[in-house]
């Protein structure tokens, strides 16, 4: 479709993702919402503002998309390889970090997927257990990895449970310990876990570090420094699954 408008929309817990991308693939826009407690309305928006040709949707909620617009779906795994592979090349994983669940990908030479793993039953090692822990010890979210970084020693916490964790945490503060360190402690345990699935499914090569938690600057360090892997993350790491379903759309009309 010469001159086509390619939509993909990612429909998260906690957020939706909207890219459009034209007939060479280069975006022309993209745009970010949070998920809300009607998503449908939030994607409905979207869709009616910015005009397209096609759409394709992707995420938890993208059979919602499918009813409400027709349009064909993509499932999470295929639409994060593809876009992480369009954003840079020559990686041999992904690990996917949202605000429910988190996933690592292996990837071939050539984008296509070649195994994945996902956490998905529960909130350790996800978006949502780092938030849930920053309002515990009183940090901002977008400053709890700074702050972590910046401690001198690290805490281990013997938990991956939320709830339990919660305790662990409580307990600690109650008794005095450095608020960093636990901060620090709380990171490297979320690394651990995900260091374990990328290790399950890859075993050397470049990681592509995407979703909302891939801004956190002590996330990405302390992967990197586990894994003795180099760690690269996309410019709008959050957008990775949006933009892999618009560039599926793309290529679905190629023939």
């Amino acid at each position: 479709m010469s001159g086509g408008k390619f939509a993909g929309i990612d429909i998260g817990s906690r957020s939706i993702e909207f890219v459009i991308v034209d007939d060479n693939g280069v975006v022309l826009c993209s745009q970010q919402r949070d998920t809300g407690f009607d998503p449908v309305c939030e994607a409905r928006e979207l869709v009616a503002q910015y005009p397209h040709d096609l759409l394709m949707a992707t995420g938890y909620g993208r059979s919602l998309c499918e009813v409400e617009f027709d349009c064909p779906t993509v499932t999470e795994i295929k639409a994060h390889a593809k876009g992480a592979h369009a954003s840079i090349s020559g990686a041999s994983a992904i690990l996917d970090i949202g605000g429910q669940d988190s996933k690592a990908i292996a990837l071939y030479a050539s984008g296509k997927v070649k195994k994945f793993e996902m956490n998905d039953r529960c909130a350790a090692g996800t978006g949502k257990f780092l938030e849930i822990m920053a309002t515990n010890l009183g940090f901002p979210l977008d400053t709890f990895g700074d702050a972590a970084l910046e401690a001198q020693e690290e805490i281990n916490i013997s938990s991956m449970c939320t709830v339990f964790a919660e305790s662990e945490v409580t307990s600690l503060i109650a008794r005095g310990a450095d608020r960093k360190a636990i901060a620090r402690g709380l990171h490297y345990s979320v690394i651990r876990r995900a260091a374990g699935m990328i290790n399950r499914i890859s075993d050397s090569g470049d990681i592509i570090f995407t979703g909302g938690v891939a801004k956190n600057r002590c996330m990405t360090t302390l992967l990197a420094k586990h894994l003795q892997r180099r760690v690269l993350i996309p410019e709008d790491p959050q957008a990775i699954g949006a933009l892999g379903a618009a560039l599926l759309a793309m290529e679905s009309t190629s023939g």
